[in-house]
């Protein structure tokens, strides 16, 4: 049954896609991996939760803050190089960790570690977002970005599990290894990927400030990519970083076990790869319309939350609401990949990483004091009526609906004008 998905001409058959997804799941599978082993190593050596927090924020603050940078440079550079370059730089800093050994590792060496490893998050991402239309048909687009996608969320779920046995069986020092093999064996398979010539115009000689100005330029031109940018952003902020942080203390509390909490966790992620799957295969007309429509969804999760009469509901309503992720699976890559010129997909990649996950961490330290300051019934069903109402707005711009603009792709030359 397998076979017809590596007959010529079908999705698999493509060396290049099948070793950047091959590659994919390992370096997933490591970097969901490493916070275990990181959590273990802080907490032995004494380390409390808040230094453990501010280590683990570090990592996503400096991906955050160095995407921009990242993604001028995956429009320089072969994207294949960068990420060779970015697993092998993580397979390094797993080294250096087992190097000054875990059991007395300086947590202020551990810190730049993970400050480090963030760094390359902010190159990897948006160099894997650019090349895929590189290997793929632009037939096979769509499905590409769906099947990587629901690879990778099954590896962030694995890479946890996988960690933990080898904790519990062979110490942290063996986690570390484990994942630096990974990553170097993810590196090595991008070896063989044939990426074709360089986008970047080598004629094109700009300073690097502007090159960086021009990726926010090349996103503003694309209406309907900012505003979803930016709706995304809000959401994530108060509506997803709220939900984050009541989901585990709400069920822990309420029904007394974590279980229900890893449970609900599960269900969204199988009902986001199942919507996926069913989106992909319909022909859709306005795909940025059924997208925010059905990312309407969502809000049936700080529903439950806000009345949670039993642990079933709130299997079903996360089960649900998982569905809300499915067609921004299936269409937003694609539609980026098919409307921004290659040359610049980089920069906005790196600024739809840099825009939607940047606030989410604000989002989620703010949620306690207003809990204190709303209450938690009222800010969960405030947070889901805002959801609606950003989605309601972002589809008054234009492009939005269709996930497509009306105007010329995007040019260097004479842009302002047509701005």
């Amino acid at each position: 049954m397998l076979k017809k998905y590596f007959e010529p001409g079908a999705l698999l058959s493509f060396v290049g896609y099948r070793n950047l997804m091959i590659s994919g799941i390992l370096t997933m599978v490591a970097m969901s991996a490493f916070p275990i082993a990181l959590a273990v190593t802080v907490l032995d050596a004494g380390g409390s939760a808040t230094t453990l927090g501010l280590i683990l924020g570090a990592r996503v603050l400096s991906g955050v803050l160095m995407a921009p940078i990242g993604g001028v440079w995956v429009d320089r550079l072969p994207r294949k190089t960068i990420l060779i370059v970015a697993d092998g730089f993580r397979a390094v800093m797993g080294s250096i960790v087992i190097f000054f050994n875990p059991e007395n590792i300086s947590m202020y060496i551990l810190a730049a570690v993970v400050v480090l490893m963030g760094v390359s998050d902010a190159f990897g991402g948006p160099a894997v977002g650019a090349i895929i239309p590189s290997l793929l048909p632009d037939r096979l687009l769509p499905a590409g970005n769906v099947l990587r996608g629901i690879a990778l969320k099954g590896s962030m779920i694995a890479g946890p599990g996988i960690a933990g046995v080898i904790v519990v069986s062979l110490g942290t020092h063996a986690t570390y290894v484990a994942t630096s093999l990974f990553f170097l064996v993810g590196a090595v398979l991008l070896i063989r990927i044939d990426e074709g010539p360089v986008v970047a115009d080598p004629n094109k000689k700009n300073h690097f400030t502007n090159e960086l100005r021009e990726g926010l330029r090349v996103v503003w031109y694309y209406k309907w990519i900012a505003a979803m940018i930016l709706m995304a952003t809000l959401q994530l902020m108060l509506v997803i970083g709220v939900e984050n942080v009541l989901l585990p203390v709400i069920t822990k509390r309420d029904f007394g076990t974590a279980s229900v909490y890893a449970t609900s966790a599960a269900l969204f992620s199988a009902g986001g790869a199942i919507s996926a799957i069913i989106f992909i295969k319909l022909k859709v007309k306005n795909p940025g319309l059924v997208s925010v429509v059905v990312w309407g969804l969502f809000i049936l999760a700080p529903l439950v939350l806000a009345f949670p009469a039993s642990k079933w509901m709130i299997f079903v309503a996360y089960f649900a609401a998982g569905f809300s992720i499915g067609p921004w699976e299936a269409f937003w890559a694609t539609q980026v990949q098919r409307e921004v010129p290659p040359e610049y997909q980089g920069r906005v990649f790196s600024i739809d990483y840099m825009g939607t996950w940047g606030l989410m961490p604000l989002g989620m330290a703010l949620a306690g004091p207003m809990v204190t300051l709303f209450g938690e019934r009222e800010l969960l069903i405030g947070v889901a009526i805002f959801h609606l109402a950003i989605c309601a707005i972002v589809l008054l711009v234009p492009g939005v609906k269709e996930m497509k603009s009306s105007r010329p792709p995007y040019s260097s030359i004479g842009e302002q004008s047509q701005a």
